[in-house]
């Protein structure tokens, strides 16, 4: 009988979980590790297998995927002798699902390649519903032969779309973000302004969505947790302003003016600085509603390695 494939997994947060459980349901034996203990029991109830370091999760593993809060993390995590060591156990290819900075990636790529360790990165966009589901844009960058070795892999966790070469997912990731944020502000903007003058959210969301303004913000954000006051999308508004700046930050250095993206990560950043470090990133509206929100510090953030 053949042994299944091993898979490490570092970062069992609200995506990271339900990513890593989902490749323990087809039949990969998943080492998963998380700085909780209470993710890395959660991940045990679905089948895996909790390590007691990101490098015990990669020893032996033919791929290591990292889903964790940004890019000086996962350079912690990397750079680790250990965690570099364990990936030559298992000739391992190491995929960055995490949203991270695209030349921090490609500078990572170029010190994996020294060792002989392939280098993948493949963030994700759909939020931890379809994470759960298996239905997740895995947008993906590195080298044709690369990315065939985990192709199966990822497979399992959404539809793959190829970018580019490495970085090339981190980028249009980032990129994308931007535009999800930019445009739940001016949608959230309008609702309210709709509000004021009398005009029912839900019958203005049915409108917008049969009209040129729908987006993501009106067939899912605003009915899905706004309207239902949840504010529980699961992914974080600190994390949101990160992602945004890699977008503005990336334009910038390419020469290309990014002026109403940057007016956005002000507004988000000035949103985030009011509310509690754990808000979700659909608060933006309570916050436009009241700017003068705030909250106590909220210990449950995403993005946990």
């Amino acid at each position: 009988m053949t042994m299944p494939e091993t898979v490490g997994f570092v970062g069992l947060g609200n995506m990271g979980g339900p990513m890593a459980g989902r490749l323990a349901d087809a039949g990969y034996r998943v080492r998963g590790f998380d700085v909780s203990d209470a993710a890395a029991a959660a991940f045990e109830r679905r089948g895996g297998t909790a390590a007691a370091s990101a490098a015990a999760a990669a020893d032996g593993a033919s791929a290591v995927i990292l889903m964790l809060p940004d890019s000086a993390v996962v350079e912690s995590v990397v750079t680790d002798p250990a965690f570099l060591a364990a990936l030559r156990t298992g000739a391992s290819v190491l995929v960055d699902m995490s949203t991270s900075e695209p030349g921090r990636t490609r500078a990572l790529a170029g010190l994996l390649s020294q060792q002989g360790t392939a280098f993948v990165d493949a963030p994700v966009s759909g939020g931890v519903v379809r994470a759960v589901s298996g239905e997740l844009a895995v947008m993906v960058g590195g080298a044709d032969a690369d990315v065939a070795r985990v192709e199966n892999i990822l497979g399992h966790l959404g539809k793959i779309y190829r970018a580019g070469p490495i970085g090339a997912g981190h980028a249009v990731k980032a990129l994308n973000n931007l535009m999800s944020a930019t445009h739940l502000l001016v949608t959230s903007e309008a609702i309210l302004a709709g509000e004021r003058f009398g005009l029912d959210p839900d019958v203005m969301l049915a409108i917008f969505n049969a009209s040129s303004g729908r987006s993501g913000s009106t067939e899912n954000k605003w009915p899905n947790y706004i309207r239902p006051e949840t504010y529980d999308s699961g992914f974080g508004m600190r994390l949101m302003v990160k992602d945004m700046r890699i977008a503005v930050a990336l334009a910038g250095e390419l020469e290309q003016p990014s002026r109403l993206g940057a007016q956005a990560v002000a507004l988000w950043a000035e949103a985030a600085a009011a509310l509690p470090p754990g808000a979700d990133h659909t608060e933006i509206a309570r916050w436009l509603r009241d700017p003068g929100l705030s909250g106590e510090p909220d210990a449950d953030q995403e993005g946990r390695a």
